[in-house]
């Protein structure tokens, strides 16, 4: 069939994209202001792009438009809708469904779609960490020879796609709470139908949407509900807020990872970089890494314990671990500027909720202690772009979030919050811009030989990695 994707550039319906294209289908799409590396993966791919949302793609004629939750019946200031060809599909008649629907019943779960029949859906869900360690259970099961599908939201180095078929059974998808679309206000996880469910964790977060953490806890319930009785719950023993989602009704195998040994599940014991993996307080597996943070070794539980699930032995998910190379903007290294007395070194990283940046500056300030650089300073350069962080609805925890932090930038061009007093309680040790010029400025006179700057968004960030790259070069 011919579908034409509204919201393209998105991770979730990029990656819908590729696998359509990989299946034979005719795929077309629309966006906005889009940016790598989705941009760059579509186009690889010969996927045509158009820009904005004109009623005159109905011209197209696809057999099916598959709408992204990008998509609203928003007007403009002068009363002129947002996104006029939504407009002209409802006007129209026009078949049209959301993204997830239609992952179910033409990649996941159509008996006839592929050889094996339905998938053997595995799904990853979680406030932090869910692209993380959907790619670790894809590389875990890839290395197995099990041959997985995937859908993930970010690019995993060790495959250099977010997306493919797969010719196994095993279909790896990264479970997304945000909503499905303006009309399926579920969260996208309903849709997928897992046997095997991992939740990391679960906080506060999509303030757009859910009135407080009960409301997310209720989606994660109903997530539940879709597990069969022969699937396996992979669960953080960490968090009492999935203690209580489990609460409200859980029909499949219970297996928690992380805590203390006494659970009977996953949990681990050393550093995140080298450690041993038990289970039921014995040992089973030791992984030896280059990824870094707690919150990693956490996701190296999860997958371990998911792949068992489908009978790759926690020995053999170590040893592929072993060999993850992470997932695109998370802790990507995008260059070093050389400079007498160590280089300057700038990573960008897609943290933006309060806790993921914690996490991710807990875990750069871990690496360098255990490399003997814990002299070497970290600039933790960030801005609050999600929806949330918009919303103001955790500034409170910004300055515990960025303690790891020897300095700290903000970017809050266009923020409706005072970033200023938000930052008060850190000092000199916090700076605002209004704009990226400014926090250019600000950047480039305080840093100096082997600092790390770190670079945090959800976005694009206006290619601020380059700026500053080019901006700290010696002429």
């Amino acid at each position: 069939m011919h579908i034409h994707i509204l919201g393209i550039c998105g991770t979730f319906m990029g990656g819908l994209a590729a696998l359509a294209r990989e299946a034979g289908h005719k795929v077309t799409g629309c966006d906005t202001g889009v940016y790598p590396p989705m941009s760059e993966q579509l186009r690889g791919l010969g996927i045509e792009l158009i820009e904005g949302y004109g009623a005159d793609q109905m011209a197209l004629a696809p057999d099916v438009f598959v709408i992204g939750n990008v998509v609203s019946r928003a007007r403009l200031a002068d009363g002129k809708p947002k996104y006029p060809l939504m407009e002209a599909i409802l006007n129209s008649g026009q078949p049209y469904t959301s993204g997830p629907q239609w992952l179910s019943g033409h990649v996941l779960h159509h008996p006839t779609h592929h050889a094996t029949g339905p998938r053997h859906v595995l799904a990853v869900a979680g406030t932090h960490g869910k692209t993380t360690t959907t790619a670790m259970l894809a590389w875990i099961l890839e290395c197995a020879g099990l041959q997985p599908g995937f859908l993930i939201g970010g690019v995993p180095l060790n495959f250099g796609v977010s997306a493919r078929l797969g010719a196994g059974n095993a279909f790896v998808i990264e479970a997304d709470e945000y909503d499905t679309a303006f009309f399926d206000k579920r969260s996208k996880f309903v849709h997928y139908r897992p046997r095997t469910a991992v939740l990391n964790n679960l906080e506060f977060d999509h303030a757009d949407i859910f009135d407080d953490l009960a409301a997310i806890e209720r989606q994660f319930h109903h997530l539940m509900r879709t597990v069969p009785s022969q699937g396996r719950v992979i669960f953080n023993a960490h968090e009492a807020s999935l203690q209580r989602v489990l609460a409200q009704g859980c029909w499949s195998e219970q297996l928690p990872f992380g805590g203390t040994p006494g659970h009977g599940g996953f949990t681990a014991q050393g550093e995140p970089g080298d450690f041993n993996i038990l289970k039921a307080g014995e040992v089973v597996a030791r992984l030896q890494w280059d990824i870094s943070g707690v919150h990693n070794q956490l996701n190296a539980l999860a997958a371990i314990a998911a792949a068992e699930h489908l009978g790759v032995a926690p020995a053999l998910a170590a040893e592929a671990l072993a060999s993850f190379q992470n997932v695109k903007r998370r802790m990507e290294v995008r260059g070093s500027v050389q400079r007498a007395g160590g280089p300057i070194t700038v990573y960008d990283d897609f943290a933006h909720h309060p806790t993921a940046i914690h996490t991710t500056l807990d875990g750069l300030r871990r690496q360098l202690n255990s490399a003997g650089k814990g002299a070497e300073r970290i600039l933790a350069i960030f801005e609050p772009r999600s929806n949330t962080m918009k919303l103001g609805a955790m500034t409170a925890q910004l300055p515990w979030s960025l303690e790891r932090a020897d300095l700290a930038f903000c970017h809050a061009g266009g923020l409706d919050w005072d970033a200023r007093a938000a930052l008060a309680t850190m000092g000199e040790r916090a700076q605002v811009a209004d704009n990226l010029e400014q926090l250019l400025a600000q950047v480039k006179a305080a840093a100096r030989p082997g600092d790390h700057l770190l670079c945090m968004s959800n976005g694009g960030f206006g290619g601020i990695h380059a700026k500053l790259l080019a901006a700290l070069t010696p002429p």
